[in-house]
Protein backbone atom coordinates (compact mmCIF):
# COMPACT_ATOMS: atom_id res chain seq x y z
CA UNK A 1 0.00 0.00 0.00
CA UNK A 2 1.26 3.70 -1.09
CA UNK A 3 2.56 5.44 2.22
CA UNK A 4 0.34 8.78 1.76
CA UNK A 5 2.12 11.77 3.03
CA UNK A 6 1.36 15.71 2.72
CA UNK A 7 4.19 18.27 2.81
CA UNK A 8 3.45 21.95 4.32
CA UNK A 9 5.98 23.96 2.49
CA UNK A 10 6.54 27.67 3.76
CA UNK A 11 6.32 30.02 1.10
CA UNK A 12 10.34 31.15 2.55
CA UNK A 13 11.31 27.86 1.92
CA UNK A 14 9.42 26.63 -1.39
CA UNK A 15 10.39 30.49 -3.00
CA UNK A 16 12.92 32.65 -1.15
CA UNK A 17 12.88 35.61 -3.77
CA UNK A 18 10.98 33.93 -6.26
CA UNK A 19 13.88 31.48 -6.83
CA UNK A 20 12.85 29.37 -9.85
CA UNK A 21 15.89 26.74 -9.26
CA UNK A 22 14.73 26.01 -5.26
CA UNK A 23 11.10 25.74 -7.05
CA UNK A 24 12.25 23.22 -9.41
CA UNK A 25 14.36 21.26 -6.71
CA UNK A 26 11.08 20.78 -4.58
CA UNK A 27 9.97 19.68 -7.86
CA UNK A 28 12.26 17.06 -8.06
CA UNK A 29 11.87 15.91 -4.42
CA UNK A 30 7.78 15.05 -5.28
CA UNK A 31 8.19 13.82 -8.03
CA UNK A 32 11.16 11.55 -6.66
CA UNK A 33 8.64 10.75 -4.13
CA UNK A 34 5.98 9.59 -6.29
CA UNK A 35 8.68 7.13 -8.13
CA UNK A 36 8.83 5.64 -4.77
CA UNK A 37 5.34 4.86 -4.71
CA UNK A 38 3.77 7.66 -2.17
CA UNK A 39 1.02 9.29 -2.97
CA UNK A 40 1.83 13.40 -2.22
CA UNK A 41 -0.24 16.24 -1.28
CA UNK A 42 1.61 19.62 -1.00
CA UNK A 43 0.46 22.58 0.48
CA UNK A 44 2.47 25.95 -0.34
CA UNK A 45 3.18 28.94 1.94
CA UNK A 46 3.01 32.34 1.16
CA UNK A 47 6.35 33.67 2.13
CA UNK A 48 7.56 37.14 1.64
CA UNK A 49 5.10 37.73 -1.09
CA UNK A 50 1.85 37.27 1.54
CA UNK A 51 3.85 39.55 3.95
CA UNK A 52 4.54 42.44 1.71
CA UNK A 53 1.07 42.34 0.24
CA UNK A 54 -0.66 41.98 3.98
CA UNK A 55 1.75 45.12 4.72
CA UNK A 56 0.49 47.04 1.71
CA UNK A 57 -3.03 45.96 2.12
CA UNK A 58 -2.93 47.16 5.73
CA UNK A 59 -1.55 50.36 5.07
CA UNK A 60 -4.47 50.88 2.52
CA UNK A 61 -7.03 49.95 6.07
CA UNK A 62 -7.71 46.89 4.33
CA UNK A 63 -9.91 44.54 7.66
CA UNK A 64 -8.15 41.77 8.88
CA UNK A 65 -10.78 39.14 6.64
CA UNK A 66 -9.16 41.26 3.41
CA UNK A 67 -6.04 40.96 5.11
CA UNK A 68 -6.01 37.24 5.09
CA UNK A 69 -7.73 37.17 1.70
CA UNK A 70 -3.96 39.19 -0.20
CA UNK A 71 -2.59 35.96 1.91
CA UNK A 72 -4.47 33.50 0.22
CA UNK A 73 -3.79 34.80 -2.96
CA UNK A 74 -0.30 35.01 -2.63
CA UNK A 75 -0.10 31.04 -1.05
CA UNK A 76 -1.86 30.28 -4.37
CA UNK A 77 0.49 32.02 -6.25
CA UNK A 78 3.35 30.33 -4.92
CA UNK A 79 1.23 27.03 -5.85
CA UNK A 80 0.55 27.61 -8.89
CA UNK A 81 4.54 27.85 -9.42
CA UNK A 82 4.78 24.32 -7.99
CA UNK A 83 2.52 23.08 -10.46
CA UNK A 84 3.89 24.63 -13.25
CA UNK A 85 7.31 22.92 -11.73
CA UNK A 86 5.46 19.57 -11.72
CA UNK A 87 3.59 19.73 -15.25
CA UNK A 88 1.50 17.28 -15.63
CA UNK A 89 2.26 15.54 -12.60
CA UNK A 90 -0.37 18.01 -10.35
CA UNK A 91 -3.24 18.97 -10.71
CA UNK A 92 -3.87 21.64 -12.91
CA UNK A 93 -4.97 24.62 -10.47
CA UNK A 94 -4.43 25.11 -6.78
CA UNK A 95 -7.47 23.01 -4.59
CA UNK A 96 -9.39 25.56 -3.42
CA UNK A 97 -11.24 23.24 -0.82
CA UNK A 98 -10.17 19.53 0.73
CA UNK A 99 -12.67 17.67 -1.26
CA UNK A 100 -10.89 19.03 -4.47
CA UNK A 101 -7.43 18.05 -2.93
CA UNK A 102 -8.58 14.61 -2.17
CA UNK A 103 -9.75 13.86 -5.84
CA UNK A 104 -6.60 15.08 -7.23
CA UNK A 105 -5.06 12.54 -4.53
CA UNK A 106 -7.44 9.75 -5.81
CA UNK A 107 -6.56 10.53 -9.47
CA UNK A 108 -3.04 9.91 -8.69
CA UNK A 109 -2.37 13.66 -9.30
CA UNK A 110 0.22 15.45 -6.77
CA UNK A 111 -2.58 17.97 -4.95
CA UNK A 112 -1.60 20.90 -4.55
CA UNK A 113 -2.91 23.56 -2.03
CA UNK A 114 -2.62 26.79 -0.78
CA UNK A 115 -4.79 28.90 1.81
CA UNK A 116 -8.35 28.01 1.88
CA UNK A 117 -10.37 30.45 4.71
CA UNK A 118 -9.35 33.45 6.19
CA UNK A 119 -8.72 32.88 10.01
CA UNK A 120 -6.34 29.62 8.57
CA UNK A 121 -2.78 29.66 7.94
CA UNK A 122 -1.30 27.15 5.71
CA UNK A 123 0.49 25.68 8.75
CA UNK A 124 -3.43 24.49 10.23
CA UNK A 125 -4.31 23.67 5.96
CA UNK A 126 -2.30 21.18 5.93
CA UNK A 127 -2.96 19.27 9.35
CA UNK A 128 -6.52 19.66 8.21
CA UNK A 129 -5.31 18.13 4.86
CA UNK A 130 -3.59 15.36 6.21
CA UNK A 131 -6.49 14.17 8.67
CA UNK A 132 -8.75 14.72 5.50
CA UNK A 133 -7.16 11.99 3.54
CA UNK A 134 -5.21 9.69 6.57
CA UNK A 135 -2.29 10.69 5.64
CA UNK A 136 0.65 8.34 7.14
CA UNK A 137 2.71 11.45 7.70
CA UNK A 138 2.75 15.18 8.01
CA UNK A 139 5.67 17.14 7.74
CA UNK A 140 6.59 21.00 7.98
CA UNK A 141 9.11 22.04 5.51
CA UNK A 142 10.14 25.83 7.43
CA UNK A 143 12.63 27.73 8.37
CA UNK A 144 13.59 26.47 11.51
CA UNK A 145 15.24 23.00 12.14
CA UNK A 146 12.55 21.38 14.16
CA UNK A 147 10.46 22.44 17.15
CA UNK A 148 12.34 24.58 20.03
CA UNK A 149 11.92 25.45 23.99
CA UNK A 150 12.31 29.50 22.93
CA UNK A 151 13.05 31.23 19.67
CA UNK A 152 16.52 30.16 18.15
CA UNK A 153 16.70 33.12 16.16
CA UNK A 154 16.17 35.32 18.97
CA UNK A 155 17.50 32.73 21.53
CA UNK A 156 21.12 31.33 21.51
CA UNK A 157 20.21 29.03 24.33
CA UNK A 158 16.96 27.45 23.08
CA UNK A 159 17.06 23.63 23.09
CA UNK A 160 15.62 21.29 20.52
CA UNK A 161 13.26 17.96 20.98
CA UNK A 162 13.89 15.81 19.10
CA UNK A 163 10.69 13.86 19.94
CA UNK A 164 7.22 14.88 21.11
CA UNK A 165 3.88 13.82 21.44
CA UNK A 166 0.91 15.65 20.07
CA UNK A 167 0.05 17.18 23.38
CA UNK A 168 3.47 18.29 24.43
CA UNK A 169 3.67 20.20 21.11
CA UNK A 170 0.62 22.10 22.04
CA UNK A 171 1.64 22.63 25.67
CA UNK A 172 5.29 23.66 23.85
CA UNK A 173 3.19 26.39 21.26
CA UNK A 174 0.79 27.80 23.49
CA UNK A 175 2.89 30.45 24.91
CA UNK A 176 5.12 30.87 22.07
CA UNK A 177 1.45 31.90 20.53
CA UNK A 178 0.62 34.88 22.97
CA UNK A 179 3.83 36.88 22.98
CA UNK A 180 3.70 39.86 20.04
CA UNK A 181 6.41 38.59 17.21
CA UNK A 182 6.28 34.89 18.84
CA UNK A 183 7.28 32.59 16.11
CA UNK A 184 6.62 28.59 16.91
CA UNK A 185 7.23 26.63 14.10
CA UNK A 186 3.93 25.78 13.45
CA UNK A 187 1.07 27.39 15.04
CA UNK A 188 -1.37 26.72 17.58
CA UNK A 189 -4.72 25.69 15.60
CA UNK A 190 -1.74 23.41 13.15
CA UNK A 191 -0.65 21.67 16.35
CA UNK A 192 -4.32 21.17 18.63
CA UNK A 193 -5.39 19.44 14.95
CA UNK A 194 -2.59 16.86 15.13
CA UNK A 195 -3.72 16.05 18.33
CA UNK A 196 -6.97 15.66 17.49
CA UNK A 197 -6.16 13.73 14.23
CA UNK A 198 -2.81 11.75 15.72
CA UNK A 199 -1.08 12.54 12.81
CA UNK A 200 2.62 11.30 12.63
CA UNK A 201 4.50 14.78 11.90
CA UNK A 202 8.09 15.93 11.22
CA UNK A 203 9.13 19.59 11.54
CA UNK A 204 12.31 20.17 10.00
CA UNK A 205 14.02 22.87 8.04
CA UNK A 206 13.00 22.47 4.50
CA UNK A 207 15.82 24.64 3.48
CA UNK A 208 17.48 21.93 1.46
CA UNK A 209 14.59 20.05 -0.54
CA UNK A 210 16.43 16.74 -0.36
CA UNK A 211 16.08 16.79 3.48
CA UNK A 212 12.11 16.30 2.76
CA UNK A 213 13.07 13.22 0.50
CA UNK A 214 15.02 12.18 3.12
CA UNK A 215 12.55 12.45 6.45
CA UNK A 216 9.91 10.74 4.04
CA UNK A 217 11.65 8.02 2.77
CA UNK A 218 13.42 7.03 5.31
CA UNK A 219 12.67 8.62 8.16
CA UNK A 220 16.22 10.33 8.58
CA UNK A 221 16.20 14.32 9.36
CA UNK A 222 17.74 16.26 12.55
CA UNK A 223 14.05 17.49 12.84
CA UNK A 224 11.38 17.24 15.18
CA UNK A 225 9.03 14.30 15.47
CA UNK A 226 5.81 14.15 16.60
CA UNK A 227 4.69 11.01 17.52
CA UNK A 228 1.37 10.03 18.59
CA UNK A 229 0.20 7.52 21.13
CA UNK A 230 0.38 3.95 19.81
CA UNK A 231 1.92 5.30 16.77
CA UNK A 232 4.96 2.90 14.94
CA UNK A 233 6.61 3.71 12.39
CA UNK A 234 5.41 4.54 8.75
CA UNK A 235 5.18 1.25 7.36
CA UNK A 236 7.30 2.50 4.30
CA UNK A 237 10.17 3.01 6.36
CA UNK A 238 10.04 -0.91 7.07
CA UNK A 239 10.17 -1.78 3.55
CA UNK A 240 12.96 0.37 2.23
CA UNK A 241 15.44 -1.03 5.45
Amino acid sequence: MAMRVVLSIGGSVLAPDLDPDRVAAYASVIETLVDEGCDVGVVAGGGKVAREYIGAGRELGANEVQLDQLGIGATRLNARLLIAALGQAANLSPAEEYDAAGEALRRGDVAVMGGVAPGQSTDAVAAAFAESVDADLLVYATSANGVYDADPNRDDSATQYAELSPEELVEIIVPMSRGAGASAPVDLLAAKLIQRGGIRTVVLDGTEPDRVGDAVLRGEHTGTDVVPEESDRPTYWTQVE
